[in-house]
């Protein structure tokens, strides 16, 4: 187990690559068109848009770099980033990074479900658990750059898990863990975790 953690970690650029250190305080001012769809302090309040709020810098950095390389295709964002600089990313999210995330509520009728999957996982189908990676109360591991999940809007995870699943999405490193992950996962049981985790704090 230890071995494939160290794997992971390593995979997904723990070894030390170097980026930009991110100031929040200028990133504010950066990140005043993205508050339009993520909220003016990432609490979106749209349930498509991803909560930005309290989500690990070193997670949002790559994903703002993937979006506009073409790495990771979201439409609604396609040209927003084209003309900035890797360091008004990383301003942008120091920003986000700094802010205090909100947390939803989870559906009574899945939750069990739902909290079933997360802290367990699937192991008779090699399914780990998501506490691994998303600690158990689903702050992430954010020096690991493995994203804060709690309280995100469950329609936006199960839109993730859906296109990982399907994949829509692959910009989850070598190791392909969350399309591995996900490949393992029914609609309902992606509705089940989706809801526990807009409600997990």
């Amino acid at each position: 187990m230890n071995k494939l953690i160290v794997s992971l970690l390593l995979t997904l650029g723990i070894s030390g690559i170097a980026h930009a250190a991110g100031d929040a305080t200028a990133g504010q001012a950066k990140a005043a068109v993205c508050g339009a769809c993520h909220g003016p302090d990432g609490n979106s309040m749209a349930p498509n848009f991803p909560k930005l709020a309290g989500q690990g810098e070193r997670y949002l950095n790559k994903q703002l770099q993937d979006i506009k390389s073409g790495k990771r295709t979201v439409l609604e964002m396609t040209g927003l980033l084209t003309n900035l600089s890797d360091q008004d990313l990383a301003d942008i999210s120091a920003y986000f990074a700094s802010q205090k995330g909100s947390v939803g509520a989870a559906d009574p009728k899945v939750v069990a479900r739902g909290e079933e999957l997360f802290r367990g996982g699937k192991l008779d189908q090699g399914m780990p658990s998501c506490t691994g990676c998303h600690s158990p109360n689903g702050a992430g591991l954010a020096a690991a750059g493995f994203p804060h999940l709690g309280g995100q809007h469950a329609q936006y995870i199960a839109k993730q898990l859906t296109d990982f699943r399907e994949g829509a999405r692959t910009n989850d490193g070598d190791t392909k863990i969350m399309q591995s992950i996900a490949a393992k996962l029914s609609n309902k049981d992606i509705e089940a975790v989706s809801s526990y985790i807009q409600g997990l704090h």
